[in-house]
C-alpha cells in the first residue's frame, strides 16, 4: 500500500444549476452516458516462513496489484512492495477497492461531471495483505455533486415554523461522542528525508504528549524525516518518533511543546466487545480530516496479516472487524464505542477494486479492521518505556502456506537452522518439525498466520495451551510463550 497526501483539485461546481431545454426525442442509436469500470487484482503466494520468527527467510517483493497499506501516492499509483499471504480459505480474498465514487454508478443525473485533477506532492509505499489493505494517508480525491433543478411549478405544501425549540443531544448519541473525542484526534503527515510520505490519523494517549498511531502511517519519517501532527483547532505541532513496532503495526509518537490542556480518550476493554456493538470511526479518509463515519462490530478475532511495503516484515493481528467506512487516511485513528472509548485502532481494509477519481485507491465496501485496544495500549506502553517492541513467541519457525489445516511447524527452519529453537518454549514443551498446531487454547488455529496473530495477543510469561497433531494422534501441552525484543 503507499502512504497518502492531501491535495488532489476539486472540480468547481458550477455557479448554477443546468437551465432545462426543449430537445429533440433521442435517438434509438443514442449510446447510454459512460460509467467508470474496476479491473480485477491478481493474487501472489505465500512466503513459506513466517517473517519475524527465529530464522526466518527474507520475504519476495510485493506483486502489483494486491491491496496494500490503502494509502494514496502523490501520483495516484502504488510502488510495489511487501508480500501478502493469502488468507485461510475461511476468509475473505481480498481486492483492491474502488477510490471513490463513479466507479461503475450513477451519481444521480446523466448529465457528466468534471474530472477532478490528479495531484500530490508526495509518493508513496505499497505493501500486501491477507486479508485486508492497511490504510495509510489521504491522497485528496475529486469531490462528486449533483444539482437539483428548480421547480417553478406553484406548491401546496405549508411551511412550518421556523422555531423548533432547543436541540439537547444525549451523552449517547454519536452527535455527543464525537464532540468529546474529536479535539483530541490528529491528522498526522509524514516524510521523509526524500521528499516521500503521507497522511494518516492519530489520538492522544496521555497528557504528556504521546500520540498512538499506526506504524504504517510514520514508517517514513522513522529515519530523519519530518512529522507534524495537526488538531480539528487547526493547531499544528511537529514530533518525533518515540517508537514503533512493525509487526504489531503500533507507533507512538510525541509532540514538540505539547499544549499543557491534552485530553487523552478513555481506552476501553476489547476484550469485552461483542458482535453487533456500535462503533464510531474517526479519521482523514482522501485527506478529508475530522470525518466520522459509524458501523457496528461485525466480527472479531479476525486474522489479517500484511506488510507495508517497505522490507520483509510483516503485520499480524487479531482483528476487529467492522463496516464502519474506513478509508485511505483511517489508518491509526480511534475505533470508539457507543460510550466514546477507544476499543481499537483503524488499520486495515478489505477493498474490491482500484479506480475512482484518478487516485487509483482502494475505498471502503464495509470490511474494515482494528487493532484491538488490549493489545496496542500493551504495545505503546512497551514503546514509551524502552522504544523497542516486545513480541511473545513460542520458538519455531511454521509454514506460511495456504492450508485450512493448521500451522505446521517446517523441518527446517531458515538458511538451514533449526526449525524448533533449542531451550525454546516449543522444544521445551516437547514440540517437533512436521508438528501441525490446531489450536491455541480455544481459538482454532487454521494457518501459520493465525497462529502468529494469535500468540502475539499475549504477552511473554503467558501460559497457553497448544492442541497439535503429529503422526495421525491429537494431543495438547502447556507451553509458556517466550520474548523478542526488537524488530529485526
Amino acid at each position: 500500500m503507499s502512504t497518502e497526501n492531501e491535495g488532489t483539485a476539486v472540480p468547481p461546481a458550477p455557479s448554477a444549476p443546468p437551465v432545462p431545454v426543449d430537445i429533440p426525442a433521442a435517438s434509438p442509436q443514442q449510446p447510454a452516458p459512460p460509467y467508470a469500470q474496476a479491473d480485477d487484482a491478481t493474487t501472489a503466494p505465500m512466503p513459506v516462513t513466517p517473517p519475524g520468527a527465529p530464522g526466518a527467510p527474507e520475504q519476495p517483493p510485493h506483486a502489483p496489484g494486491i491491496p496494500a497499506y490503502a494509502s494514496a501516492n502523490p501520483q495516484g499509483g502504488a510502488p510495489e512492495g511487501g508480500w501478502p499471504p493469502p488468507p485461510p480459505p475461511t476468509h475473505a480474498h481480498p481486492e483492491p477497492a474502488p477510490g471513490g465514487p463513479g466507479d461503475g454508478s450513477g451519481w444521480g443525473t446523466p448529465h457528466a461531471q468534471p474530472a477532478p485533477k490528479p495531484g500530490g506532492r508526495r509518493g508513496g509505499l505499497l505493501a500486501a495483505v491477507l486479508v485486508a489493505a492497511l490504510v495509510a494517508g489521504g491522497l485528496g480525491g475529486g469531490i462528486g455533486y449533483t444539482l437539483a433543478r428548480d421547480d417553478d411549478s406553484s406548491s401546496t405544501t405549508v411551511s412550518a415554523s421556523d422555531s423548533g425549540g432547543d436541540l439537547k443531544r444525549d451523552s449517547g448519541t454519536v452527535a455527543a461522542v464525537t464532540a468529546k473525542a474529536l479535539p483530541s484526534t490528529v491528522t498526522i503527515e509524514a516524510e521523509s528525508s526524500s521528499g516521500e510520505g503521507g497522511t494518516g490519523t492519530g489520538f492522544v494517549f496521555d497528557t504528556e504528549g504521546h500520540i498512538i498511531t499506526n506504524n504504517h502511517v510514520v514508517a517514513d519519517a522513522v529515519d530523519g524525516g519530518k512529522l507534524t501532527a495537526t488538531f480539528p483547532n487547526g493547531k499544528k505541532y511537529d514530533a518525533e518518533v518515540v517508537g514503533n513496532a512493525q509487526g504489531y503495526d503500533v507507533a507512538v509518537v510525541k509532540l514538540k511543546n505539547a499544549p499543557s490542556d491534552l485530553k487523552p480518550l478513555t481506552l476501553g476493554d476489547s476484550d469485552k466487545v461483542a458482535v453487533g456493538d456500535s462503533t464510531i470511526a474517526i479519521g482523514a479518509p482522501f485527506g478529508l480530516s475530522n470525518t466520522v463515519t459509524t458501523g457496528i462490530i461485525s466480527a472479531k478475532d479476525r486474522p489479517v496479516a500484511s506488510s507495508d511495503g517497505t522490507s520483509s516484515q510483516a503485520s499480524y493481528m487479531s482483528a476487529l472487524q467492522t463496516d464502519a467506512s474506513i478509508n485511505p487516511g483511517n489508518s491509526g485513528g480511534p475505533l470508539l464505542d457507543a460510550k466514546g472509548n477507544v476499543i481499537g485502532i483503524n488499520s486495515a481494509i478489505q477493498s474490491s477494486s482500484n479506480g475512482g477519481f484518478g487516485t487509483g485507491q482502494s475505498g471502503s465496501i464495509g470490511l474494515g479492521f482494528a487493532i484491538p485496544i488490549n493489545q496496542a495500549k500493551y504495545v505503546a506502553q512497551e514503546l514509551i518505556k524502552t522504544g523497542k517492541p516486545v513480541y511473545a513467541k513460542i520458538g519455531a519457525s511454521v509454514s506460511l502456506e495456504d492450508s485450512s489445516g493448521g500451522a505446521k511447524i517446517t523441518d527446517t527452519g531458515a538458511g538451514g537452522t533449526d526449525p524448533v529453537e533449542a531451550g525454546g518454549p516449543a522444544d521445551k514443551a516437547g514440540l517437533k518439525p512436521g508438528d501441525v498446531i490446531t489450536k491455541l487454547d480455544q481459538t482454532v488455529i487454521d494457518s501459520g498466520p493465525t497462529l502468529i496473530g494469535e500468540i502475539w495477543t499475549h504477552k511473554p510469561g503467558d501460559k497457553v495451551t497448544i492442541t497439535y497433531e503429529r503422526g495421525g494422534r491429537t494431543d495438547t501441552v502447556d507451553v509458556t510463550l517466550g520474548s523478542r525484543v526488537g524488530d529485526s
